[in-house]
């Protein structure tokens, strides 16, 4: 338009280092972060981070650059969400749960040029750099991050502190050159063979940061305890959102249900997060842990929908359980169940099913659906129609690090496919029925294994459950189940069963029930591909079934 301008007065890079650079001033004497003993206010974060960011530069870390950390939920892997960005770097968070295998394999296709470690995982790190030690590369510095007094004996490393006073408070931020430019490195659970490193952007992260701050509804100053794992999709972007609000972060190394229930009490927490494994752990606290909420804690949750039980037994301890659903390529959450007040007066299994849902994209994502994977079509808004979920918007990755294959698969036809399969209802709410390659197809019928965990989830004596497909000579796959019973609880396989075929089409009840402990990633999904591989080494059903 005629006599407009684009320049430095009315165009700045979005970035979310801004948050912390204005919460510094701001909220200057309030606590930003709590870990055990340790505290620290928003002015001493803000000037702790600019001389971190001053620091990497000694190591010669630039514009680009990656530097990668190997820590749980402590204050240092807080500090990297910005210090890291400030200098120009990009972060690049790693699992904890990894082995030195994987670390050493990450570390390369990464080419990390520093990698700071927790001093629990320090072991995991120096093999991971023997490995890469033999391929005749050039490794990256290891700065090592003690706990207070705990720190490895044998260690000659450079430490955290240390570390960070070689910096200088006055540093000047590198801003991006461009809101496009990466932020952050987070890799998917995937094979030592083909990791899949997922880019953000500044932009994607600013906007992602404030969609969060909405559909966790803080406002200013919350109290957020991290139970989401920092490693995980940033936080789902909680470490900058929480920044944005001048809130406080409330660390913990390790997640247990007494941590939990003492750290609300002991902050008077706002707000947290967690995936159902993490509720399952609130619920079943035995009563010598829990403690009376002195105010309603807000819970977000993703992955698998919570079962109703699990949702009932947090309303009446406190918790108000929001239902999200989303993807490392999504920044972590991308839709959110919003409540309609209308639906508060609906029975209790009414008002649960809906909260099971994954609802819509949330503020900052321009669109979710659910369409046919070849026609591109919208599915029918008859919440029986499967399709696989899709998004687009300014909140989806800028693709795979060096793997423009994937990317552009990721990205056919204009939209990021997620290899999820759901429902739309009329009201234009999405269900998700289930992972594309988790569907059970049995006698030619489609069978939603998150329907048949629900059913198992509600009987008295479950703990915890997963379905896989087990082969059939006769009906090509049935389902199989995994379970997990309470403690001093006893079923049999026969009793899961019928209670399954009692609340089920027959089609969809396990022919099958192993009871056992279930494997779990770190951030407490359950890893059904090693499910499936133990239902397919038990072989093929080979009885035909004498009724459905």
């Amino acid at each position: 338009m005629e006599g407009t301008i684009r320049c430095s007065a009315n165009y700045v890079p979005l970035s979310p280092i801004s948050f912390l650079l204005r919460s510094g001033m701001v909220y200057s004497n309030r606590i930003s972060i709590v870990y055990g003993d340790v505290k620290f206010t928003w002015a001493e974060t803000r000037r702790r981070c600019l001389q971190l960011a001053s620091a990497f530069t000694h190591f010669g870390i630039s514009r680009g650059d990656v530097v990668a950390v190997l820590a749980p939920n402590i204050p240092a892997i807080y500090e990297l969400h910005f210090a890291v960005p400030m200098a120009g770097a990009v972060l690049c968070t790693l699992n904890v749960r990894h082995d030195s295998a994987m670390v050493s394999v990450l570390l390369k296709h990464s080419e990390a040029k520093a990698i700071l470690v927790d001093y629990q995982f320090l072991d995991i790190a120096n093999g991971a750099l023997q490995i890469l030690s033999k391929e005749n590369i050039k490794l990256p510095h290891l700065i090592l991050i003690p706990d207070c007094d705990k720190r490895p004996s044998n260690s000659h490393n450079m430490e955290y502190e240390a570390f960070l006073a070689m910096g200088r408070p006055n540093f000047e931020v590198v801003w991006p050159n461009d809101e496009w430019d990466p932020i952050a490195l987070n890799y998917t659970s995937g094979t030592t063979s083909s990791p899949k490193g997922v880019v953000y952007s500044h932009r994607g992260a600013y906007l992602n940061s404030l969609s969060a701050v909405l559909l966790n509804e803080m406002p200013s100053m919350p109290v957020y305890l991290w139970t989401v794992p920092m490693f995980h999709c940033n936080g789902w972007c909680l470490t900058w959102a929480v920044a944005a609000q001048g809130g406080t972060n409330i660390c913990l190394r390790n997640v247990t249900a007494e941590g939990i229930f003492t750290s609300i009490d002991r902050h008077q927490v706002s707000h947290m997060g967690g995936a159902p494994t993490v509720l399952n752990m609130i619920i079943h606290a035995p009563p010598s842990i829990r403690r009376p909420l002195p105010r309603k804690v807000a819970v977000m949750t993703g992955g698998a929908p919570p079962p109703p039980q699990v949702l009932f037994v947090m309303d009446e301890l406190g918790f108000n359980v929001t239902h999200s659903y989303g993807l490392t390529e999504t920044y972590g959450p991308g839709t959110v169940c919003t409540w309609k007040p209308e639906w508060s007066s609906l029975s209790r299994d009414e008002q649960a099913k809906i909260k099971a849902r994954q609802g819509l994209h949330h503020i900052g994502m321009e669109e979710v659906d659910v369409k046919d994977p070849a026609s591109m079509k919208s599915v029918s808004p008859d919440a029986k129609t499967m399709g696989e979920v899709m998004f687009r918007g300014n909140v989806v990755m800028n693709g795979y690090l060096k793997n423009a294959k994937a990317t552009e698969e990721a990205f056919k036809g204009g939209w990021f496919r997620t290899g999820d399969l759901a429902v739309k209802h009329p009201d234009g709410y999405i269900e998700l029925k289930d992972r594309a390659k988790d569907i059970i197809i049995s006698g030619g019928e489609n069978i939603s294994t998150i329907e048949v965990e629900s059913v198992l989830f509600s009987h008295p004596s479950v703990l915890d459950a997963a379905v896989v497909g087990r082969p059939d000579d006769y009906w090509g796959e049935t389902p199989c189940a995994f379970v997990k019973l309470k403690e001093g609880n006893n079923a049999t396989m026969d009793e899961i069963i019928k209670y399954c075929r009692d609340r089920l089409p027959h089609y969809m009840a396990p022919k099958t029930v192993i009871f056992d402990d279930l494997p779990k990633t770190s951030t407490g999904k359950t890893q059904k591909f090693v499910l499936r591989q133990r239902a397919k080494a038990m072989g093929s059903i080979t009885k035909p079934a004498s009724k459905l």
